[in-house]
C-alpha cells in the first residue's frame, strides 16, 4: 500500500522562497518527500498554509499507508453540533492535504482521488443528519421516532447527484444532493409536522457543511437539482418527487438520475425511490431526441457563460468550455440516455466507465472511448490543479501568463508552451468527437429533384406531408427539414424513383408521432439507405414499418446483420426478457417488440441477399416457436394465480401447419391443437378451483389472446384453431 514516503513525483515550485519554507518544516523526511512538499508549496499558497497548519500531525502519517490515513479520516464525530462542526473541518482540511500530496507525489490516480474525496462527503452527509435527527428525536420533537431510528435520519435520505453521485467529485468541489424522506414509513397524521421538521433538519445540515468559519468549510452544498427548486420546500417526500418525474421531468433531469445515489441515511428506501423512476430515466425505446436536447443544453450553456468562439488555451474553461469536461460526460450521458432502457450493461455512474460500456457494446468506437477517456482523465487532473492552487471552485485557466506558468509548474511542466500546446491539442480533438455527434454537418438547404421521373411528385408529396401527424410538431418539422434534401437525395438513387418515394409516403403516413424516428435518421443517416432500399423493393415491408418505426432501432444494434439464431437462442433470449417484466401486460408488451425487430430483421436479411427463402422461412418459424413457448408458460402462471396450477399432467401446445412444417412467412397465422392429460384429476386446486375441462378450456383461451390481442405494442399472431378434432364443435383443448 502507498506511502508518502513513496513519492515519486513533484511539481516544479514556482515560488521558490514559499517553497524552501514548508521544506524546513520537514527537515529530516525522505528526500522525495521534501521534494514534493516543496514543489507544492511553492505552486499553491492553499497548500503550503496546509502544510505550515498540519505540520505536526502530517508527519505522523509519512508511512502510514494513504488509504489507512484516508479511512480514519471519515470517522467523524462530535459531542455537539459546534464540536461536529469543527471537527468536520479539521478532518476536511487534513485529507484534502493528503489527498493533493498523494496526486501530486504520482501515488493515487484519478480515480482514486475523486473516490476518497466523495467518500468522506458521504461521510459527512451522514455525520450532520445522524447528529441533527438525533437531537431533535431527543426533544421529542420527531413523532412516532425513537433513537433507534437515528442511522437512518428517521426516513430522511441524501440523494449524491452529479459527481459526488459517481464518486467523481472535484477538489474544490461543491456537492449537489437532493433531499427526500420516506413518508411511508411514519403515520399519515404526524406527515405535516415531521415536514417541517425535515426542512430545518436539511437547513441546518447545509449551514454545518457550507459555513466558512475560523477552521475553514467542509463542502459548498446545492440544492437546486431537486423538483422545481423555485417553488419546492428543500425536503420533500417521495411520493410527489415520483409525481414530478412522471409528469414533468425533462430530459437534463434524466441525465442527472443517470449518476444519482443514495449516499446517507434511509439508504435501503433511497434506492427504493430510484427504482421507482427507473422508467423515468431509462426508457424502452433508443431516446436519440436527447441528442437534440442535450445539443440545445449545451449552446444554452455556451452562451449564457460566453464561451463560445475559437478554442484557446489562456481564460479556457476546462469544465463548461469547448472540447471540456462536460462535453464529454454531455457525449457518454446521452448515449446512454438513448441506449441504457434496452441494455443495463451501459448504465455505469463513472464517465470513463460509461465510455468502456458503450464502446464495447458498439455504440461508439473503440478509438473514440479510448481518446475520450485519456482526455477526460488529463482534463480533470488539470482541473484539480487549478482548483488546488487557492481551493477555489474554478475551471479556468489563468489569463495571466506568470498564473499560467505557476500551473504548468504545477503541473511538472517547465515550458509554458509545450504545456499549453498539449492542453489546446486536446481540446480541439475532443470537440472535434463530440461536435460531429451532437451538430452533425448540416445538408444542403436546397433539396435536389432532378432525379425524379417527375419532379412535380416531389412538391405534391411534400404539401401532403406537412398534414401528417408524423409533422404535427414543430420539433418534428424542424428535424425533417434538416432531413429532407437527404431523403430526396437518396430516393432519386433508386431504380424506381417515383415508385419510391410513394413508398416512403406511406412509410411517412402510417407514423403516429416523428420526433423519435426523424431523430434517429439524424443520427445515423445510413438507415435512409436501408429505408430507401425497403421503399424502392419491399412496399409491404415499408407499410409494416410505418406502422412499427421501433423495429428501426434494432438495425443499429452491432448483431442486426450476423447471422440468425437458432430457436433455442431465441428462446432464451425472450424467456429473458419476458423475466424481467413487471406484470403480466408487460409481458405481452415486451414480447411483441422482440418478435417485431426480430422479424424485422429476418426481413431485411432477405432484402439484401443475406437469408435464402428457406432459410427465412425456418427464422419466423422459430421466431413464433419461441413466442408460443414463452407466452404458454407466461399465461400458465398467469392463470396459475388465480385458479391454481395445471390439473394432472398438465397440457402441451402441437403446432400443425406452416409451423408445424417450419415453413411460415412473415404474415403467417398459427395453426395450433391444445392437449391435456388429467391423469385422474378432477379439478384444479386453486383460490377459485376450477373442473378440469373449464379449466384447461380457459387456460387455452388466456393462451390464444397471449397470442393474438392487440396491446399498445401492437398485434403478434392471429390463431386458428379448427384443425383440432371436431374443429369448432369441440372444446378448443382436448384431452
Amino acid at each position: 500500500m502507498a506511502r508518502l514516503a513513496q513519492a515519486c513525483a513533484a511539481p516544479i515550485p514556482y515560488d521558490r522562497a514559499r517553497g524552501a519554507e514548508a521544506r524546513a518544516l520537514f527537515d529530516g523526511l525522505p528526500e522525495n518527500l521534501l521534494n514534493l512538499i516543496e514543489g507544492t508549496a511553492g505552486c499553491s499558497p492553499y497548500l503550503a498554509q496546509s502544510l505550515a497548519r498540519e505540520a505536526a500531525w502530517l508527519r505522523l502519517q509519512t508511512d502510514t499507508p494513504l488509504e489507512q490515513v484516508a479511512t480514519a479520516l471519515l470517522q467523524v464525530s462530535g459531542d455537539n453540533f459546534q464540536a461536529l462542526s469543527d471537527n468536520l473541518r479539521i478532518h476536511k482540511r487534513r485529507l484534502s492535504l493528503v489527498v493533493a500530496l498523494a496526486d501530486l507525489g504520482g501515488l493515487w490516480g484519478l480515480e482514486q482521488v475523486t473516490q476518497t474525496l466523495t467518500g468522506f462527503a458521504d461521510a459527512a452527509v451522514q455525520a450532520a443528519l445522524e447528529h441533527l435527527v438525533g437531537a431533535e428525536i431527543a426533544r421529542g420533537r420527531l413523532p412516532g421516532c425513537d433513537a433507534g431510528d437515528t442511522l437512518q435520519a428517521a426516513g430522511m435520505v441524501a440523494l449524491a447527484m452529479g459527481k459526488m453521485g459517481a464518486h467523481e467529485l472535484n477538489y474544490s468541489s461543491d456537492i449537489d444532493l437532493i433531499m427526500l424522506f420516506d413518508e411511508s414509513r411514519h403515520d399519515p397524521e404526524n406527515w405535516a409536522e415531521l415536514r417541517a421538521r425535515f426542512i430545518r433538519i436539511t437547513q441546518r445540515m447545509v449551514k454545518l457543511l457550507s459555513d466558512n468559519t475560523a477552521q475553514g468549510y467542509v463542502f459548498r452544498t446545492d440544492l437546486r437539482l431537486r423538483p422545481d427548486p423555485s417553488v419546492t420546500p428543500v425536503c420533500i417526500a417521495m411520493e410527489p418527487a415520483e409525481r414530478y418525474y412522471e409528469s414533468l421531468g425533462r430530459t437534463w433531469e434524466r441525465a442527472a438520475f443517470i449518476k444519482a445515489r443514495p449516499c446517507a441515511g434511509a439508504i435501503d428506501a433511497g434506492w427504493a425511490f430510484l427504482e421507482r423512476l427507473r422508467p423515468f430515466i431509462w426508457r424502452r425505446h433508443l431516446d436519440f431526441a436527447a441528442i437534440e436536447d442535450a445539443h440545445d443544453m449545451r449552446l444554452r450553456i455556451r452562451e449564457h457563460k460566453g464561451l463560445g468562439g475559437d478554442i484557446q488555451v489562456a481564460g479556457h474553461n476546462v469544465k463548461l468550455g469547448q472540447g471540456g469536461i462536460r462535453e464529454i460526460e454531455f457525449f457518454a450521458q446521452t448515449r446512454q440516455i438513448i441506449c441504457g432502457g434496452r441494455d443495463d450493461s451501459l448504465r455505469a455512474r463513472q464517465t470513463v466507465a460509461a465510455l468502456n460500456a458503450l464502446a464495447e457494446k458498439g455504440w461508439i468506437g473503440k478509438g473514440a472511448a479510448a481518446e475520450l477517456g485519456a482526455a477526460y482523465v488529463a482534463h480533470r487532473t488539470l482541473e484539480h490543479r487549478i482548483q488546488m492552487i487557492d481551493d477555489a471552485q474554478t475551471h479556468d485557466i489563468p489569463t495571466d501568463p506568470d498564473k499560467r506558468q505557476r500551473l504548468a509548474n504545477f503541473c511538472a511542466s517547465p515550458d509554458l508552451a509545450v504545456f499549453e500546446a498539449r492542453i489546446l491539442a486536446r481540446l480541439k480533438r475532443v470537440h472535434e468527437i463530440t461536435e460531429s455527434f451532437f451538430a452533425p454537418e448540416a445538408p444542403p438547404e436546397n433539396a435536389d429533384v432532378s432525379g425524379f421521373e417527375r419532379p412535380a411528385l416531389v412538391d405534391e408529396m411534400f404539401a401532403k406531408w406537412q398534414t401528417y401527424p408524423a409533422l404535427r410538431s414543430a420539433r418534428a418539422q424542424r428535424i425533417f427539414a434538416r432531413l429532407t434534401p437527404h431523403i430526396l437525395r437518396h430516393l432519386s438513387d433508386a431504380a424506381h424513383p417515383d415508385e419510391a418515394l410513394i413508398q416512403f409516403d406511406s412509410f411517412l403516413g402510417g407514423l403516429p408521432a416523428g420526433v423519435q424516428v426523424f431523430s434517429l435518421f439524424d443520427a445515423n443517416p445510413k438507415l435512409l439507405d436501408l429505408l430507401v432500399d425497403i421503399c424502392a423493393t419491399a412496399p409491404d415491408l415499408a407499410r409494416y414499418l410505418g406502422r412499427n418505426s421501433r423495429v428501426l432501432e434494432a438495425v443499429i444494434s452491432a448483431r442486426f446483420y450476423d447471422a440468425l439464431p437458432g430457436v433455442d437462442v431465441l428462446h432464451a433470449e425472450l424467456a429473458a426478457l419476458v423475466a424481467k417484466a413487471a406484470d403480466y401486460e408487460e409481458q405481452l408488451d415486451v414480447t411483441r417488440v422482440w418478435a417485431q425487430e426480430i422479424r424485422f430483421r429476418i426481413g431485411v436479411h432477405l432484402l439484401r441477399g443475406i437469408s435464402s427463402p428457406q432459410a427465412a422461412a425456418l427464422a419466423y418459424s422459430d421466431v413464433a416457436e419461441a413466442c408460443v413457448q414463452v407466452l404458454f408458460d407466461a399465461a400458465v402462471a398467469h392463470f396459475a394465480t388465480r385458479y391454481g396450477p395445471p390439473p394432472g399432467k398438465g397440457a402441451a401446445v402441437i403446432a400443425m401447419g406452416k409451423l408445424g412444417s417450419r415453413e411460415m412467412t412473415v404474415s403467417s397465422d398459427l395453426d395450433l391443437i391444445v392437449v391435456y392429460d388429467p391423469d385422474g384429476e378432477v379439478a384444479s386446486a386453486g383460490k377459485r378451483a376450477l373442473a378440469i375441462q373449464p379449466y384447461y378450456a380457459r387456460l387455452t383461451q388466456t393462451f390464444i389472446s397471449a397470442l393474438t390481442v392487440a396491446t399498445s405494442r401492437g398485434g403478434l399472431y392471429e390463431v386458428d384453431m379448427r384443425l383440432r378434432p371436431s374443429g369448432r364443435s369441440r372444446a378448443m383443448c382436448s384431452h
